[in-house]
């Protein structure tokens, strides 16, 4: 009879905690940005400048740029590629890595709860005996004064996980970066976002 109870018992809190993992997601994106601007520039007007490869690649990278651009729109910059003040060049970077170590072995991080050499897990199976692979995602924005060419603002965001959805991961780093635009606090910080899991 105690037994039954405690499988009921576990069942419902594993439900219970992946119904709330399911609701939400945080995303800790790692953020660098310098300034030297003291306002929104006027006009808040850029143009984008592509790199050849970028260019080489428009069909993939069209995806980033369109984000990159909703990002400085909410900032309030508007893109203007004839006669834009500040010239914005962006950079987005996607790789894999596999983690060499933690506390309990090189097994990875212990993503499931538990304890012993290798980890327990709800379930038995969400520890293996080799690490997850993890998805680094990073981006960067650059922006020069149209006149002068002086680099005004500079700043990246980077995320690194085992969840990955670069349709939506590229454009939260991206707001990250900008956040504090256009006098963010100089050097590195953490910016935490949630976002609805899909």
């Amino acid at each position: 009879m105690i037994s039954r109870w405690l499988h009921t018992f576990f069942l419902a809190l594993a439900a219970a905690l992946l119904a709330g993992c399911a609701s939400t997601r945080v995303v800790d994106s790692a953020v660098q940005s310098y300034s030297t601007l003291t306002a929104l520039p006027t006009p808040p007007t850029y143009r984008l400048e592509l790199l050849p490869s970028q260019k080489a690649e428009a069909a993939s990278f069209s995806a980033i740029e369109a984000q990159a651009q909703e990002s400085l729109q909410k900032v309030g910059l508007q893109r203007d590629d004839q006669t834009g003040g500040l010239i914005v060049q962006i950079g987005a970077q996607a790789r894999y890595t596999s983690p060499e170590y933690w506390p309990y072995g090189p097994y990875g991080r212990p993503w499931a709860w538990g304890w012993g050499h290798r980890g327990w897990a709800m379930g038995g199976g969400w520890m293996m005996d080799r690490p997850p692979t993890l998805q680094y995602r990073a981006v960067s924005i650059v922006m020069r004064d149209a006149q002068t060419q002086k680099i005004v603002y500079e700043t990246s965001a980077s995320y690194e996980e085992v969840w990955s959805n670069d349709a939506l991961i590229f454009g939260v780093l991206f707001d990250a970066a900008l956040t504090g635009f256009p006098q963010p606090p100089a050097g590195a910080r953490q910016i935490r976002t949630e976002i609805p899991a899909r």
